[in-house]
């Protein structure tokens, strides 16, 4: 028997520790009542879950899952955090994106909680021109700038630095980055004519002269755009790294200065646990490159929640989206993050969406103290492990890159954009066939609401790598709807037939219901297929009903005039069923043929 001390919480002491083998046992036993034969070990692998990039998730981690040894923060390998004392003194630094020229939005931002700005420059964003008067009123001594000017990141730099000049900001105080990132530029636009030299000499004056300004920006966020997995960003983000550093150094720089001169950009998703994984294992990874480099310090890191995830339908689901991602963000140590607008997928945010942006941050700060702690998931088993993990597929990912030639290379051969692709095509079943849900549009959609709408933004640089939505497949059926309703007054709808009492029929009447709306088709329940208005009906029931009714139904239905039926149910022997529709099936092929068949272009 386990001997606990006298810690005045003795409850249970006296019975014997569980051992993971009787845990097994368990779980084998509610497997086999569901109908699946499994014992030991393969009854914890059937409840794993595959993620990307060929890892899993089990469903328990103990303390013989084991990982390496994470040091402490401020020290390699920089696992627990780039600064010894984390974010603990005030919190990250709350960074707001601006794309337009909008002066009294950048005021309201830095009054409001916002400690840095994001300015987005020349094509797709703010003028050149207009720095200076977007800057008015801004003590640039006090709210570092970032710079992302793409093609223009010369002319706009000597731009912000001549402010700096202008109102007497000393060079020793100025903070920020110059945002230059030519690899970044070539994957959103696909140019490769973009000259380092100016970026070198942006890099040697500010470490000459600039103490506190950086130069170069790894924008990870191109390669998360263009659906690459957690692995792949890490991978692309070190190539980059890596082929900025020995440019830098090639022009003159030492390999401290060049490895000073960078700070790394990436995407936080509402995948918790992922985006926790994965900022650690970059400052890991990055640790390794620059031990081999011989540059001391950790990974500067700018973490943004994700685009990709953001649903142009029930945007205001997005402010959840963006808050499970932002105190990922923070829980994995990002120095500085940006949470995009609810509205960013519809245009420019207006003052309310911005407002609740920087909140997040606030909130996540101030009321719910996340920063008091430094690594606040070190520790956990779980974290850990996954963190060993993908810092492991991350660099292999990189070997790959490097053995291509590089990132230069690899993005001009077009290995990049395959295995983006390849990515994004089994992600992208998953989403078709609901198996990672969206809310609000695969999931719970409301036919009823009104699109939100805002001003149009900037367009953004094309060319190069695409920019993939999770809700891309849906939102180009819930646009053929609209176009409909437009035209005729009315929505696709269907006929749900309900067999039997309540009891028998709503979960599946339920699920019907839920899986065509999310393809803009209404579902009518009440009254009779004729009274209906639909050409297409769905029967829900029980398989006992099934088994007794079904055929007889859909004979009717289709004397009727129905031209298709349905079934919410696995797929049987069913006389004058057409189709059937259940958990797992391929609900954007199902609502797209639907659609076809009504009609609807």
């Amino acid at each position: 028997m386990t001997v606990l001390p006298d810690d005045g919480l003795s409850l249970a002491a006296e019975f014997p520790d569980a051992t993971h083998e009787q845990w097994q046992r368990l779980v084998a036993g509610v497997l086999r009542k569901s109908g699946k034969e499994v014992s030991d070990d393969a009854a914890e692998d059937a409840l794993s879950t595959a993620l990307e990039d060929g890892l899993r998730a089990r469903p328990l981690y103990t303390a013989h899952d084991s990982a390496p040894d994470p040091g402490v923060p401020g020290f390699a390998p920089f696992v627990r955090g780039g600064r010894a004392e984390g974010n603990t003194l005030g919190g990250w630094d709350v960074r707001q994106q601006h794309t337009a020229a909008d002066g009294a939005a950048v005021l309201a931002d830095l009054e409001n909680g916002v400690t840095s700005l994001w300015l987005v420059i020349g094509e797709g964003g703010i003028p050149v021109s207009s720095l200076g008067r977007v800057l008015d009123g801004v003590y640039l001594d006090l709210a570092p700038v970032v710079l992302d000017a793409g093609r223009e990141v010369d002319p706009a730099a000597r731009e912000l630095l001549r402010l700096h000049g202008e109102r007497g900001v000393a060079k020793e105080a100025a903070r920020g980055n110059l945002g230059a990132d030519p690899l970044g530029f070539e994957a959103r636009t696909g140019d490769d004519g973009f000259d380092f030299a100016p970026v070198a000499a942006l890099a040697r004056r500010c470490a000459e002269e600039y103490p506190g300004l950086r130069a170069l920006t790894v924008d990870a966020l191109a390669y998360h755009e263009a659906g690459g997995s957690a692995a792949q960003e890490l991978g692309s983000s070190l190539a980059t790294g890596v082929a900025y550093l020995r440019a830098l150094t090639e022009a003159g720089l030492t390999v401290e200065q060049a490895a000073a001169q960078l700070e790394f950009r990436y995407a936080a998703t509402a995948d918790q646990f992922l985006t926790i994984a994965k900022l650690r294992a970059a400052r890991r990874l990055w640790a390794r490159v620059a031990e081999v480099c011989g540059a001391p310090g950790g990974q500067v890191q700018h973490a943004v929640t994700s685009p990709v995830m953001m649903s142009r339908r029930d945007p205001w689901v997005n402010m959840l989206r963006t808050t499970v991602a932002t105190l990922a963000a923070g829980v994995g140590g990002a120095d500085a993050v940006t949470v995009l607008p609810f509205d960013h997928a519809l245009g420019l945010p207006d003052a309310f969406a911005r407002r609740i942006a920087r909140n997040t941050s606030t909130i996540l700060v101030e009321e719910s103290h996340l920063s008091r702690v430094i690594d606040p998931a070190g520790g956990s088993w779980y974290v850990e492990r996954l963190t060993d993990e993908l810092a492991h597929a991350g660099w292999e990912f990189f070997q790959r890159i490097e053995q291509e030639g590089g990132q230069a290379a690899a993005l001009r051969s077009g290995r990049l954009r395959q295995d983006f692709a390849d990515t994004w095509a089994a992600r992208s079943a998953k989403l078709a066939k609901r198996r990672e849900p969206i809310t609000g549009v695969s999931e719970f959609p409301n036919l009823a609401e009104r699109l939100v709408e805002r001003k149009a933004a900037p367009v953004q640089p094309s060319g190069g790598l695409p920019r993939v939505r999770r809700d891309e497949a849906y939102e180009a059926l819930r646009a053929r709807s609209d176009a409909h309703l437009a035209a005729t007054g009315s929505r696709p709808r269907i006929f749900l037939a309900a067999l039997g009492p309540a009891a028998a029929h709503t979960a599946r009447l339920s699920f019907a219901s839920n899986l065509f709306q999310a393809g803009g088709i209404e579902p009518v329940t009440e009254g009779s297929f004729e009274d209906s208005g639909a050409t297409e009906v769905c029967l829900c029931s029980s398989d006992a009903l099934y088994e007794e009714r079904a055929a007889e139904v859909a004979a009717s239905l289709k004397s009727a005039g129905a031209a298709q039926v349905f079934l919410a149910g696995r797929p049987g022997q069913y006389p004058g069923v057409d189709a059937y529709v259940f958990a797992g099936c391929d609900a954007v092929a199902v609502l797209s043929a639907t659609l076809d068949r009504m009609g609807v272009s």
